[in-house]
């Protein structure tokens, strides 16, 4: 699932690295999105781990 957030990153890198700002910014906010929206499904899967095993 980060794969998605790595490609947004990579297209924000390019984007900015060419001079396109707007496309830049966009992807960076996504690819950020992403990487949280992610983060958060494995600490409740982690915590959902736990209560099954006890």
């Amino acid at each position: 699932m980060l794969y998605y957030a790595l490609v947004f990153l990579v297209i924000a890198l390019i984007a900015g690295v060419l001079g396109f700002g707007g496309i830049a910014g966009a992807s960076a906010g996504i690819a950020q999105i992403l990487f949280f929206l992610f983060l958060a499904f494995l600490v409740i899967s982690l915590v959902v781990g736990l209560f099954r095993r006890t």
